[in-house]
């Protein structure tokens, strides 16, 4: 296995076993590991505190809206880097800091509802496509890795299907934006885990013009079931 966390299967169930513990040598290891093994740009973000028998993001905000999975400085993108050297030298200076990724340099992420994601997600195993890794995230959102340059032609691919992109809650994260990584938590929620891990055989990502018609189709299946059971 290239990376230590569990795949999700495609029903989305996972058990507390499998979530990751957030200690500080699998975030180095593994951040390390991004760095090598598929020469993506890291860069350390906030962490999770013990105040008062509870955990709270080490920025201190009660309000934080991703506890322990943000940022740490503004100039974050000019901090995130590919080099293990440096990669090593980040945490051993906070070992607990989550595992962030920038967009836009080596990977952008199509953004989708976990239900719409794993019924796309299905679908697409069973056509045999080429796809790239798939996080599922602790707030109910799978991420799709697909080639960088690919968030700007989300919403015009998106209209020429017959659809709007935010209306069906489909996204896209490009340049100046990040994911978190595999094994980062998220306050009390959960970590963020796998769907489709890296390996090897999807080193090579998928342009998004593959990708966007099952994504589109049941995002859109998605949003009218959800607008069927309102009263």
């Amino acid at each position: 296995m290239l990376f230590v966390d569990k795949t999700i299967g495609v029903t989305g169930v996972t058990d507390a076993a499998q979530i990751p513990k957030q200690r500080g040598d699998l975030l180095l290891e593994t951040a390390v590991r991004y760095a090598e093994e598929r020469h993506w740009d890291v860069f350390p973000g906030t962490w999770l505190e013990a105040v008062g028998g509870r955990e709270r993001c080490s920025c201190a905000r009660s309000d934080c809206p991703s506890p322990g999975a943000h940022p740490t400085r503004p100039d974050w993108a000019a901090q995130a880097t590919g080099s293990a050297v440096a990669v090593r030298r980040l945490w051993s200076k906070q070992p607990r800091a989550s595992i962030l990724l920038p967009t836009g340099r080596t990977f952008d992420a199509l953004d989708v509802p976990e239900s719409a994601g794993f019924l796309a997600l299905a679908r697409m195993e069973r056509m045999e496509m080429t796809l790239g890794p798939v996080t599922c995230t602790p707030d109910r959102r799978m991420l799709f890795f697909v080639l960088p340059g690919g968030s700007l032609k989300v919403d015009d691919l998106v209209r020429k299907l017959g659809w709007s992109a935010p209306a069906i809650d489909l996204s896209a994260l490009g340049e100046a934006r990040y994911v978190a990584a595999p094994p980062t938590r998220v306050g009390g929620f959960g970590a963020v885990q796998w769907a489709r891990r890296p390996t090897p055989a999807n080193r090579w990502l998928p342009d998004v013009e593959e990708l966007i018609s099952p994504l589109a189709y049941a995002c859109g299946r998605d949003a009218a079931a959800a607008r069927g059971l309102r009263p």
